[in-house]
């Protein structure tokens, strides 16, 4: 709709199961949060996954999410001749200081639904880092809450760690 007009570049809004979204203008700790995200994923998995920062994700005809962060499978073309999709994605996190609940009880089971991996939700109410894992039969059948999160791994990558300490400070 943006690229037509409909909605104007400047707008934070989502499309959900057909529904416009808008979505909670970034805090400053939710950005540094997304920023240290960032800088460890891209550390720890430097030239075997693209990582995006808050952009456009299709699951469908009806529902582009926009995620804090995406790890993407490599492509030659950095999935930039098309919007990535289930199939082509990893990881999925969220960050949440105001939206918990619609990231847990409405995003998760759409990334389940549509062949997500893994999902993170970075919890900044609660102060802990919500991990959902082992996808089977469109639900997560692995879920963890880490309340001060250091080293894990990406079901794609085991021998892989990702440091998380200091993320919720």
């Amino acid at each position: 709709m943006a690229e037509i007009g409909l909605l104007n570049g400047e707008a934070a809004v989502e499309l959900i199961e057909g529904e416009i979204v808008h979505m909670a203008p970034m805090g400053t700790q939710h950005g540094n949060v997304v920023e240290r995200l960032h800088a460890a994923l891209k550390t720890a998995l430097a030239g075997r996954a693209v990582i995006n920062i808050q952009r456009v994700f299709r699951l469908s005809n009806i529902t582009e999410a926009q995620p804090d962060l995406i790890v993407l499978k490599p492509g030659r073309d950095y999935h930039s001749a098309k919007f990535p999709t289930g199939s082509d994605t990893l990881l999925v996190v969220e960050v949440s200081d105001t939206s918990f609940s619609y990231d847990h009880d409405i995003k998760v089971p759409l990334y389940a639904a549509h062949d997500v991996p893994e999902v993170w939700i970075v919890d900044l109410e609660s102060r802990c880092v919500r991990f959902f894992r082992n996808l089977v039969n469109g639900k997560y059948t692995d879920v963890q809450v880490i309340g001060e999160p250091s080293l894990t791994r990406l079901a794609d990558f085991p021998e892989t760690q990702i440091d998380l300490s200091g993320l919720l400070i």
